[in-house]
């Protein structure tokens, strides 16, 4: 059974730190595209950083210079690392994974996981 299990939210002070995990198990591809998304109250679902298997990363303006996401590909585990958060930060965060199969564009499929809250305090 494939899925998605997210950790290390939860509530901090403007300035601090915190650091998300996401592991996924029950399947194996070689080629994955993880990212992170969040999603606060009343507003839609955006797309807080992203890496392929192959390292290459994205991240939203609003978190350039703050966040830095990094994947274990031997652990199929994928790190968000915050620092410096703002009250503005605070929304759950949700693990997404992509794997692909050798020469397709699209992904066999796309998974999410349950969201973990992180809440930042003035």
């Amino acid at each position: 059974q494939v899925h998605l299990v997210e950790s290390g939210g939860g509530l901090v002070q403007a300035g601090g730190s915190l650091r998300l995990s996401c592991t996924a198990s029950g399947f194996t591809f070689s080629i994955n595209a993880m990212g992170w998304y969040r999603q606060a109250p009343g507003k839609q679902r955006e797309l807080v950083a992203r890496i392929t298997s192959a390292g290459n990363t994205i991240y939203a303006d609003s978190v350039k210079g703050r966040f830095t996401i990094s994947a274990d590909n031997a652990k199929n585990t994928v790190y968000l690392q915050m620092n410096m958060l703002k009250p503005e930060d605070t929304a759950v965060y949700l693990c997404n994974w992509e794997p692909y199969r050798r020469g397709s564009a699209s992904p066999a499929f796309s998974l999410w996981g349950q969201g973990t809250q992180v809440t930042v305090s003035p």
